[in-house]
């Protein structure tokens, strides 16, 4: 495949951030009901795969770095690359269990 450039990547997560910020509150934030759409909407398996029915309550408190209760878009850039890490370790353990 294309490798997706680093700015077109971040117009994707802007595109996500602000079809789900608009809905409440301040446009430029995603209130935690907001993110918790967001997450179960755009990542329904990783969120499948976690047992803990807190970790949407977790990760707003671990990016609210503020304490305003909301994610801005820098707290939301800071989310989706921990998650990418996380989603890449998570397939390198597939392929290793499988013998890559």
């Amino acid at each position: 495949g294309k490798n997706v450039s680093p700015s077109k990547h971040n117009c994707i997560n802007q595109k996500i951030f602000h079809h789900y910020s608009g809905k409440e509150g301040d446009r430029y934030k995603l209130s935690k009901g907001e993110l918790k759409e967001l997450l179960t909407r755009e990542l329904t398996d990783f969120l499948s795969d976690q047992k803990d029915p807190h970790l949407v309550d977790k990760i707003v408190k671990d990016l609210d770095s503020n304490k305003d209760n909301e994610v801005d878009f820098n707290e939301f850039v800071i989310l989706v690359a921990a998650l990418t890490v996380a989603c890449n370790d998570f397939f390198e353990e597939q392929l290793k269990t499988e013998g890559f």
